[in-house]
């Protein structure tokens, strides 16, 4: 069995023990279906400990009699309170836990008496309250309610000074039956006047503000306006947060296809000087996206532009005309500029000249042709590059420099020689390199290592 309570701090869903406090479920259960709760303000709120409702005008009001079971409200005031039975098994030991406010009874001391008012715990473990409250019910949803509450800002009995109200109450399930007489209103009521009496700062209203809505939205908005323009700031897209879109900037926008940048500019000429006219493209085909910017060196004719040509006919198109919001354009020039000013300082980030430029990979010495010696400067990946491509192109022709003998040398030399030689016929050529490539052709035919004939 359960009830929602609305409240101004947040819902909360109460579950109720109605097979160890039959009585005081059905008390809660009723009067929350004939909304007796409705407006009902939160008081006595003790940090980490409870706090109190159900007394519909507080008891800071003239006019609260302390509020009265649903039988008292059916049957008049000599049935407001009714005898609360104290379950032993039942105990205040966790956070969210409900249970009626009582007091002892004027004919019996040891017996104690309840009406409309309970208490849900704020903390764990307040023995304190076990044989005082009679516990009927856990709060299983809706703890950060509690926790608002418990956060209240109070005056020194305990009443927040921000009014904290229940708003509405709903029935989940009900399993008792309707007491004679009862009656069950067919919508929420009005806050009677008694209790309107008793509101101190409603939930909605800002201190700071004196009623005027309009102010109130007004501020809103430019509180939001700034948040966004610090996030844009952040993440790059403004290169700061206060700047403005220019104002004599015109944007034109559902142009045709077929609209170049001198025909805009022709057109719009006859306001004002323009300093630009740039119909926007598509950086890969180069088509028209249909809309431009036209700068105009006055604001004065900017604003004739805009009220004059607002739908006018263009290349077969109705075009629309407003105020630029852009600052693409501003922020290209400070970017440009601040890179400028940097790049002014000699090196290193933030135009510091104390600083080296950053770099990515360690070099070794190359001054002395060989990567081996200490650490020199530190190179970037470009220059790295750069460094790698030279240095490969002189090792491989080092190395094949180092393959080279001198007999080599000579050889091949000799070898082109024998083969340019075109005054010989083709086979005079080809017996003179197979008598070059056989050394050994020599001395099978007498010869030496000198070329001479042996004798």
């Amino acid at each position: 069995m359960s009830v929602l309570l609305e409240t101004s701090a947040g819902d909360i869903v109460i579950d109720l023990l109605v097979d160890y406090a039959p009585k005081l479920c059905e008390n809660f259960l009723k009067l929350c279906k004939i909304k007796y709760y409705n407006f009902s303000p939160v008081y006595n709120v003790q940090k980490n400990f409870s706090f109190q409702t159900g007394d519909p005008t507080g008891p800071d009001s003239k006019d609260s009699d302390g509020g009265s079971s649903i039988w008292g409200v059916i049957n008049g005031p000599p049935g407001g309170l009714f005898t609360a039975k104290l379950h032993p098994k039942l105990k205040h030991a966790e956070r969210g836990t409900v249970s009626m406010a009582t007091a002892p009874s004027a004919r019996d001391p040891d017996e104690r008496v309840a009406g409309s008012q309970f208490i849900i715990t704020l903390g764990d473990d307040l023995d304190y309250l076990d044989g005082k409250a009679a516990i009927f019910g856990k709060v299983v949803e809706g703890f950060d309610a509690l926790e608002k509450i418990n956060e209240a800002f109070c005056d020194d009995k305990g009443r927040p000074m921000v009014d904290i109200r229940i708003k509405h109450t709903v029935i989940l399930d009900d399993p008792y039956d309707d007491p004679p007489g009862l009656v069950e209103p067919p919508e929420s009521p009005l806050p009677t006047k008694a209790q309107l009496a008793t509101v101190r700062i409603a939930e909605d209203e800002n201190m700071d503000d004196e009623g005027d809505v309009e102010a109130v939205e007004k501020q809103r908005r430019e509180r939001e306006a700034r948040a966004q323009a610090l996030t844009l700031e952040m993440v790059g897209d403004l290169p700061f947060a206060e700047v403005k879109p220019p104002e004599n900037v015109l944007f034109v926008c559902k142009l045709n296809p077929v609209t170049t940048d001198e025909d805009l500019e022709l057109i719009f000429s006859r306001f004002g000087k323009i300093l630009s006219c740039e119909v926007i493209r598509d950086k890969r085909t180069g088509d028209s996206l249909q809309y431009a910017f036209i700068e105009y060196e006055e604001q004065a004719s900017c604003e004739q532009a805009y009220f004059k040509m607002q739908g006018v006919l263009i290349d077969d198109h109705r075009i629309h005309v407003d105020f630029s919001q852009s600052v693409s354009k501003l922020s290209d020039t400070w970017r440009t500029s601040t890179n400028s000013k940097r790049r002014q300082g000699g090196g290193g980030f933030g135009g510091v000249s104390g600083l080296e430029k950053k770099r990515q990979y360690k070099a070794a010495d190359y001054s002395s042709g060989s990567r081996k010696g200490r650490y020199g400067m530190v190179y970037d990946e470009e220059e790295l590059r750069k460094r790698h491509n030279k240095e490969g192109k002189y090792d491989s022709e080092r190395e094949k420099s180092r393959s080279r003998s001198p007999a080599s040398h000579s050889t091949q030399r000799d070898r082109r020689r024998y083969e340019s030689r075109d005054d010989r016929g083709g086979r005079d050529n080809r017996r003179d390199r197979d008598l070059y490539d056989d050394p050994g052709r020599d001395r099978r035919r007498g010869r030496g290592d000198d070329g001479y004939k042996c004798r």
